[in-house]
């Protein structure tokens, strides 16, 4: 069943175009999508993280960490990655399967800081002691005042659109720039 506001030629335009819409208007559902991991011992690993750039012409997403995070050992060890988009407005789910790449210096992380540098959130990559570390001083800093936000670029391999609908359900996956329907 194909919806046809969304002929196959357009659908992963309309999905750029919401990812991009996600970074544009703070309560948007995908701004916060959940980043599954795998870790040394082979659990999966999930956490909510923010959607910080979309690049659809490299078909690319950046998302911000804390350099010394086990999210980051996570990625340098097994660089491949899922994440989940839930809209409860749109009713859609994607799924989003990359390849990772950490950079934890260079003038994209310098730009990154200079974005950031000035926020509320500029704080979690300014403390003493690795995320999810207990310490009795949660204000303490670096002794060299630096801080420790990395990027993460994620090459999309794969997209998995689910759209739920009381007509009935639609999915998609886009892959190697093909787009096949598949049954929900």
């Amino acid at each position: 069943m194909h919806d046809p506001a969304h002929p196959d030629h357009e659908l992963p335009q309309h999905l750029w175009r919401e990812l991009d819409k996600a970074l544009q208007q703070r309560g948007h559902a995908w701004r916060t999508p959940v980043l599954a991991t795998t870790d040394a011992e082979g659990w999966a690993q999930a956490r909510t993280v923010v959607l910080r750039a979309v690049d659809p012409e490299r078909a690319q997403l950046r998302l911000y960490t804390d350099s010394r995070s086990p999210k980051v050992g996570e990625l340098v060890t097994q660089p491949r990655a899922t994440l989940v988009f839930w809209s409860s407005e749109l009713q859609w789910q994607l799924r989003v399967q990359g390849r990772c790449e950490v950079r934890t210096q260079g003038v994209e992380v310098e730009e990154a800081w200079d974005r950031v540098r000035h926020t509320a959130s500029a704080g979690d990559y300014l403390t003493a002691t690795a995320p999810g570390s207990a310490h009795s001083d949660p204000t303490a800093r670096p002794a060299d005042g630096g801080h420790h936000l990395a990027v993460v670029i994620v090459q999309v391999v794969s997209m998995d659109w689910l759209a739920l609908s009381r007509a009935g359900h639609q999915r998609a996956r886009w892959q190697e720039g093909r787009l096949a329907w598949l049954v929900p």
